[in-house]
């Protein structure tokens, strides 16, 4: 198990935010496509910073400012991708509060007699997983992994880490042969994932500078050697709060704002799309909030290559910042609404805005494809993370799922490959329906009669 630093909720928090923007300025600005600044992001989010609490009816109009833009930005549609999560290691030193993924990198070490739920998977057992989800008709893969301090880009990268007079301490190294199960390299794990046609979407900012630690190289070179071995995207996670004083709260041992955007930049450098991701509802405020959307933004702005934002609710129940009290729960519906509707409004730049049923579940996900979102995440054949936190809405969906669930609230489903540049819109009466745009995807349902569906999480879980 990891060992938890002692919490004092005494000291996490910040002063309320307050601005020179009135709540009703920044809602017209808003319908007139004005773009926003970080005071108009923030009285939106807040629905007023002159008044406690949310605003029913001032919230309302946000999320009506904000459907009405999804819809002539993108229209009726709504999208979903048939895709496989194949996280590698749960070994990680890092230490973040917010995460209940992790297991003590320790616990793995060959001479061990720690007991842990974690794995590691060698690269052989990462492609087996693929093939056998190809069968099925997947076509994107979503990998993203604890930082094992075994970890190296390639032969070339442990030679230099191995060198340090002390590279545990130095660089958080140990060689692979320290570990019951070696897990590789990067980019031997990133030639295996990328087999048969699937779309290889993976390496983190964070995980890229685990991948270039004790070096000087750039981002944008590892990102060129990982795509050469079969990487073809690059999520834009480990984001949490892009605001350094949050950071400092929350994940201390994770890289900074400044980093995470040198390595979004060296991706899209090195040819790849990325994504952009907020995780929120802890210790931040809305005005923290509104000032990682413009760091988003004004990535967008210098590169292009941001194809979709993900907002990320926080799932609270076990982690370490529940667990020692320093918040005691997650964000509220409402907020999680109104940093949909506030990414659709703000992030001018960005096409397409994510709604999550992992982390809200069926009903409210489908509530955000109403708040400004257009993308209903996709199939999510395995899902550990958001689970080991505590989460409980399942970690699958069927095609039958969605076209039900979209269908319902009058949207047109619209399966999609990883980067929206393929759709397919879908029949809702040409059923059963399954994948069509996957290497070996003929249409046919993923998964055997009886065995669809999303539901609550088994006890297990």
């Amino acid at each position: 198990m990891t060992t938890e630093p002692d919490l004092d909720p005494d000291d996490f928090g910040f002063a309320e935010p307050a601005t020179d923007q009135s709540f009703e300025n920044a809602l017209a600005k808003a319908r007139d496509g004005i773009r926003l600044s970080v005071d108009d992001a923030t009285e939106l989010l807040a629905t007023g910073t002159d008044v406690d609490g949310i605003d029913p009816d001032r919230k309302e109009a946000v999320l009506e400012a904000a459907d009405r833009r999804r819809a002539e930005e993108v229209g009726e549609e709504v999208t979903f991708v048939a895709n496989l999560n194949n996280n590698v290691t749960t070994a990680c030193n890092t230490g973040c509060l917010f995460c209940n993924f992790k297991d003590s990198a320790h616990a793995f070490e060959a001479d061990s007699d720690v007991e842990h739920a974690g794995f590691t998977k060698p690269p052989a057992e990462s492609r087996a997983v693929v093939e056998d989800a190809l069968e099925m008709g997947i076509y994107e893969v979503c990998s993203v992994s604890g930082l094992h301090p075994a970890f190296a880009l390639n032969d070339d990268h442990h030679e230099i880490l191995a060198a340090r007079d002390d590279p545990a301490s130095e660089v958080n190294y140990r060689p692979p042969e320290a570990y019951a199960t070696d897990p590789g390299t990067y980019v031997e794990q990133m030639a295996a994932m990328s087999v048969g046609g699937v779309h290889l979407h993976s390496m983190t900012p964070e995980e890229a500078y685990h991948a270039r630690r004790g070096t000087d190289w750039s981002y944008e070179s590892v990102y060129r050697e990982l795509a050469t071995a079969g990487l073809d995207s690059a999520p834009g996670t480990a984001a949490e709060i892009l605001v350094d004083e949050v950071r400092d709260v929350i994940c201390p041992g994770k890289i900074r704002t400044d980093d995470w955007v040198a390595a979004m930049e060296g991706a899209t450098a090195a040819g790849l799309d990325v994504t952009s991701t907020m995780m929120y509802g802890h210790v931040e405020t809305v005005e923290h909030r509104a000032e990682h959307l413009k760091v988003i933004r004004d990535l967008q702005d210098r590169t292009g290559g941001i194809t979709e934002f993900v907002p990320l609710s926080f799932v609270h129940q076990n982690t370490p910042l529940y667990r020692q009290g320093v918040v005691d729960s997650g964000p509220s519906r409402d907020e999680d609404e109104l940093v949909v509707a506030v990414a659709r409004l703000f992030l001018d730049n960005v096409d397409h805005v994510q709604a999550s049923w992992v982390k809200s579940g069926d009903a409210h996900g489908l509530k955000l494809l109403n708040c400004g979102a257009d993308d209903f995440m996709g199939t999510v054949l395995s899902e550990e993370i958001t689970k080991r936190a505590g989460g409980e809405y399942g970690e699958y969906r069927s095609f039958d799922d969605y076209v039900k669930m979209i269908t319902a609230i009058g949207r047109t489903p619209v399966e999609r490959s990883t980067d929206y540049r393929t759709r397919r819109r879908i029949d809702p009466d040409d059923g059963p329906h399954g994948p069509r745009l996957g290497p070996r995807a003929d249409g046919t349902p993923m998964l055997p009669n009886g065995a669809e569906g999303g539901g609550p999480a088994s006890a297990d879980d």
